[in-house]
Order: C-alpha cells, then structure tokens, then sequence
C-alpha cells in the first residue's frame, strides 16, 4: 500500500542553528517554527486540516468581506460565504490551494501558484511566498502579479500564533502594539470606524490576564528601518516574540485566540499583518489595484530573543 499523502501536502523542513520551521503545500503554509527547541508558532499536526487558519496566507484577500458581496469595475461579486456565524466571506482561497515547490535549500523554500479565476473572484494571479529561516527568526516575502486582462483587487495577510510562553495560556504574557488607532466593528465583526488607541481599552500595558482582543489596529508607528514590530513578551520577561512588518502593510490584527477550540483557546496570540481592513473589497479602504503585469510586493517576519 503506498503512503498516505498528509493532509498539508508535501512538507519542507527548514534548518537554520537551532532554529527549525516546516512549510508545507497546502497553501504554502507555516506549520511548525521553533528556536531553541521551543515552539514559537502554535502549529498544527501533520494529519490536520491547518485550523483557525493557522500559518495560512490570506490570499486574495485577508479577514472578512460582509455577505462575500463587492463590486469591482462596475460588477458585482459574490463570494463563497465560509463564516456562517456572521455571514461573511472570510480568509480569501489561496490557503487551500496546492502550491509548487520553486526552490528550496536547507533554510530557504519559495512556492507558488497560478491562482486562476473561480466564482466571485475572477481574476488571475501568479503568487509566490518566500522563507528565509534565519537562527533567530524568520522572513516572509510575498508577491502576487496579475497574469490577467483587466485591472485585479488584492489584498493580503498572515495568519501566525505567536507563543512567548510555550505550554502555558497568554494570560500572564503582555502584547505591544505600535499603533494609534483601532478598528470598531460591527455585530458581524466589519469595521464601522476608527478609533484613538490613547485612552481605550487597548491603551493598557502589563499582563494581558483575561482581556479578550480580537481587533484591527493602523496608524502604525515604524521604527527607523521603516518596520512596525507588535511584541509579544512573556510574563517572565524571558522570551520576546516579535511580529515585524514593512510598509506594505498599514494594518495588524490582534486575536488572543479566545474560541479557537480543540482544548488550544489562549493557548497563543495571532498578530496578523495586513495590507487592508476587513471587508476592503466592499468598503473599497486600501485595496490594492493590480493593473495587467503589475507585482505587489510585501514582507514581513517573526524574530525572537
């Protein structure tokens, strides 16, 4: 009997001194991550579906559109709706996808993928999602080109948990966002407006203990490389586990991970960076216009100390 194929597709380990990471076809995901034998992303097994989104690149659009409902160029579209309990399209298609291996070597691993027009998104892309393990951290480039005739609108995110304190909640761990205003949303969690951070729930520092965050913050404060980094810190100020981002990406979604399920709520922290609110291709806010052979480019990373 031949083997059986995993449920992520093909796997490539990445090596890098004591750093270790696997990415995988489905999706060109990011399944494991760890320094130091100690985990820094919250994976998933080998024979598990990614869940809750876990490692997953958010193409060709990232968190929610209200209803899958958008119109583009003066048609209107209509997605798939995934998210039932709110009734929206959520985390764009790429993410089930099976992406080819480009390239690889013992710390680096390139996939890719013609994503081809289907209902309620009809446009081709070309995409690509580099790796580049480094022994503290990681290095994420994406790129999507539009391989199509007309104009194509494209947003992206990641989805990684973080965890500073592998084996236990986040509770004790504190989170620091550089950014001067939050997303309100809506019962359907659809942004309705900004917000100031300075003097909102958010505007707090210390231990997260049972604060719930599930938002989408902007107005990002970069530091001189033009990177904008959320830490996550353990509570023994032991271990910091940084979500960098370029400036490609004006957005960063906090989620404490509260009903992820299978026993693993608060078990991490997702820090998501993004190029765009929920709900950009109805709301129109920072959505990227990929014009015939136009590339967008974007990187971010997870460095830790």
């Amino acid at each position: 009997m031949p083997a059986s194929v995993p449920a992520s597709g093909r796997q490539v380990e990445l090596v890098a001194g004591d750093a270790r990471a696997t990415v995988v076809e489905v999706g060109a995901g990011l399944r494991e991550l760890s320094v130091g034998g100690r985990p820094v992303v919250d994976g998933y097994a080998l024979d598990e579906m990614a869940p809750s989104a876990r490692g997953a690149h958010l193409i060709p659009w990232p968190n929610r559109i209200r209803w899958g409902l958008y119109t583009w160029e003066g048609a209107t579209l209509q997605l798939a709706v995934n998210e039932h309990k709110f009734g929206n399209a959520s985390h764009g298609t790429a993410r089930w996808q099976s992406w080819t291996l480009a390239e690889s070597d013992a710390s680096s691993a390139t996939w890719t993928l013609r994503l081809h027009p289907a209902p309620g998104y009809a446009f081709t892309l070309d995409l690509s999602v580099a790796y580049a393990l480094a022994p503290d951290g990681l290095t994420v480039t994406t790129t999507a080109t539009n391989a199509g005739a007309g104009p194509a609108p494209y947003a992206y995110g990641a989805h990684p948990y973080l965890m500073a304190s592998p084996g236990a909640k986040v509770d004790g761990d504190s989170v620091r966002i550089p950014a001067a205003t939050w997303l309100p949303v809506d019962a359907t969690m659809v942004p309705v407006g900004r917000a100031p951070v300075s003097g909102s729930a958010y505007d707090v520092e210390g231990a997260l203990g049972e604060r719930s965050i599930n938002t989408t913050f902007t107005d990002l404060r970069r530091d001189s490389d033009g990177m904008a980094r959320t830490v996550l810190e353990a509570g023994d100020g032991q271990r910091t586990v940084t979500l960098w981002q370029d400036e490609s990406f004006p957005y960063v979604l906090v989620y404490t991970a509260d009903e992820v399920g299978q026993g693993r709520d608060r078990d991490a922290v997702a820090i998501e960076p993004m190029t765009s609110p929920p709900n950009a291709f109805s709301s129109g806010v920072d959505v990227v216009r990929l014009e015939p052979g136009e590339t967008f480019r974007g990187t971010w990373g997870i460095a830790v100390a």
